[in-house]
Parts: C-alpha cells; sequence; structure tokens
C-alpha cells in the first residue's frame, strides 16, 4: 500500500474525528475527479436524500479506483462538495459504512468539506474528490 503514514494525533491539535490530518505517500498519485450522484445511465440517483447521494458518489469514486488498480485504503485525500455543511454527519456516517470494511481500524483519508452555493446540477447535494497513491511500481507510467 502506497499510503505510507497517516498522521492523526499531534500534540497542538485535537484529534480529528475520524479523519487524518496528513497521509503521506510512496509512487504514483492519482488526482480523481469530482463523482456526483448518477447512474450508469447519467441518471441521478436519490433526489432529496443525501445519504443516497454520497452512496452513489462513492461507489462512482470506487469504480474509478478500481479501474486504477487500486482499492480504499490507497486514497489519501478526500474532497467533499456540499449545499449544507450542517449535514455532515450524514456523510461521515455513509463514509465510514463504506470505507470501515476496506480500513478496519486504519484512520480515513485526510479530508476537506466545503459549502458550495450550488453543484454541477440543480439535484446535486454533494460532490466528492479524491487523491490515490495508486499501488504498484512508480516507474510503472
Amino acid at each position: 500500500m502506497p499510503a505510507a503514514e497517516r498522521l492523526t494525533e499531534l500534540p497542538d491539535l485535537p484529534t480529528t474525528p475520524g479523519y487524518a490530518h496528513a497521509v503521506t505517500v510512496t509512487g504514483k498519485l492519482a488526482f480523481i475527479s469530482g463523482q456526483v450522484a448518477v447512474d450508469a445511465a447519467g441518471c441521478v440517483v436519490g433526489v432529496d436524500d443525501l445519504a443516497a447521494q454520497t452512496r452513489q458518489a462513492l461507489s462512482n469514486l470506487h469504480h474509478v479506483l478500481r479501474g486504477l488498480g487500486a482499492d480504499w485504503s490507497d486514497v489519501v485525500k478526500f474532497t467533499w462538495f456540499v449545499l449544507d455543511a450542517s449535514e455532515v454527519q450524514t456523510i461521515r456516517d455513509v463514509r465510514d459504512e463504506i470505507l470501515r470494511p476496506a480500513l478496519g481500524e486504519v484512520r480515513n483519508p485526510a479530508s476537506t468539506l466545503v459549502q458550495v452555493a450550488a453543484l454541477f446540477g440543480p439535484d446535486f447535494l454533494v460532490e466528492v474528490e479524491a487523491v490515490a497513491a495508486i499501488p504498484g511500481d512508480p516507474s510503472d507510467v
């Protein structure tokens, strides 16, 4: 796994609520475009349902990861864009439901959440992008 270290505790900072302050990596990085709640046909999934949209966006992100030969343990950073930051616990709950089986007791990747005025389409509530450290020889480009 190219995600080498997850920094979660520092003397002058509070312990993070389920994510790492920083993650160090070795090897090749992939910058994965923001994923929203659309199915394979391009139809919106979970209109007015943040949990359903978060699940679908993460499912789409997982498809991209697998296409790169990576998995959840290789994600080093998430950036979340949401219409309502007060709903962050819903996103955390779904994220943990999906990532905990893959990560076990390892902390989640570094993470940033940004409240925005609008997303790609009027029915979207959340978008998530990621940076992943791709397994394999760094010279394999």
